[in-house]
């Protein structure tokens, strides 16, 4: 195929993994009598389908983390560790050095630091002094997908490079002890921390192939910017959550598709695997509702899900690294990679095996 390819991709979690009664405990231990109803946020928390997560820092650490600045410098330390750990591992499954990397896209909505975290790990992994940096900041959970969109951009102006898309989310580091909203409550029980990256290759590049990248496409929905985000303040990032998600989600998704794939010469039912962002049971639900999936077909996704929790932007990355390891699709085969964010937008992928 005469298009960039996936050569390689890995993920880098915590070491602090808890189950996730050991956290919900911790919550409700911490908030106790300033929750109205606490039956209400078990039943909200039983519904989210998530076994266990992984923390920046020990549990026991959080309840003195009361500064912002103090949070975000923790967000860069950490994802200097996991960035480099994701990559590094991504890199020696497609058999590369370092030194083949011709670009980085960093990708975040949880931290920010300048210098950004690609000039760092271009520091600590010695890669190249000439490498195109482009850290993107403020694409939430779409950027893992986006991010994979601009790295195929990237290497179709020069097919014989390699471009690296690094994705690190450390959600626990933006939690808001005194938010008691609903979204919150939401929040707190469904994200966690890890960090992923790909590798995207040009198509003259002798490295081996994974899947081709057909063709990518951005979708933005107009007047949406109140469905997800963040509220910045000088506590920091506070979570905006609408639950008319997955009412988005059922809306445009299926036109969506089916509009990109026409434009490729291919209908729905050519598509054998979906790779997509685990944003939680009521946005998968959604999501298979509206391309009218059978059972099973999204499956990878929800054992993500229910492994790590929903992790912004590295989510999806996670998504495609059980399917390249443990559900290979069969040669020749489509696959469709999406994730949805801040905007409202949408992200597709088209991948061939």
């Amino acid at each position: 195929m005469n298009s960039p390819f996936i050569a390689g991709c890995a993920s880098a979690l915590p070491k602090y993994s808890y189950p996730q009664e050991t956290l919900l405990s911790a919550l409700q231990a911490f908030w106790g009598p300033k929750v109205d109803n606490p039956l209400f946020m078990q039943r909200l928390q039983a519904r989210i389908g998530v076994d266990t997560r992984h923390l920046a820092l020990p549990i026991t650490e959080y309840i003195g983390l009361r500064s912002w600045g103090k949070a975000n410098q923790h967000w860069i330390d950490v994802a200097q560790e996991l960035g480099e750990k994701a990559l590094g591992c991504a890199l020696q499954r497609a058999g590369l050095q370092t030194s083949d990397l011709g670009a980085l896209f960093f990708v975040s909505v949880t931290g920010i630091a300048s210098p950004s975290i690609d000039a760092r790990l271009v520091n600590r992994m010695h890669l190249s002094s000439n490498i195109k940096r482009v850290p993107i900041f403020g694409l939430g959970c779409v950027a893992g997908a986006a991010g994979i969109s601009r790295a195929a951009d990237y290497v179709l102006a020069y097919p014989k490079q390699v471009a690296a898309v690094v994705s690190v989310e450390l959600c626990s580091l933006t939690f808001q002890q005194e938010d008691l909203s609903v979204a919150n409550l939401i929040s707190a029980g469904l994200f966690g921390d890890g960090a992923g990256a790909v590798l995207v290759a040009g198509a003259e590049h002798v490295s081996a192939t994974g899947p081709g990248v057909l063709a990518t496409k951005s979708i933005f929905y107009p007047d949406t910017e109140q469905v997800m985000g963040w509220d910045i303040s000088e506590k920091g990032f506070q979570i905006v959550l609408s639950r008319e998600v997955p009412e988005v989600v059922e809306k445009n998704l299926a036109g969506d598709v089916d509009a990109f794939l026409q434009e490729q010469g291919l209908s729905r039912s050519q598509v054998t695997s979906w790779i997509l962002h685990t944003g939680g049971p009521r946005v998968l639900e959604a999501t298979q509702k509206a391309l009218n999936l059978p059972e099973g077909a999204l499956d990878a996704s929800w054992t993500c899900l229910k492994r790590t929790g929903n992790l912004s932007s590295a989510s999806v990355l996670l998504v495609l690294e059980e399917v390249m390891l443990h559900r290979k699709p069969a040669p020749g085969t489509y696959s469709i990679l999406a994730a949805m964010g801040p905007g409202f937008c949408s992200e597709l992928v088209l991948l061939r095996w």
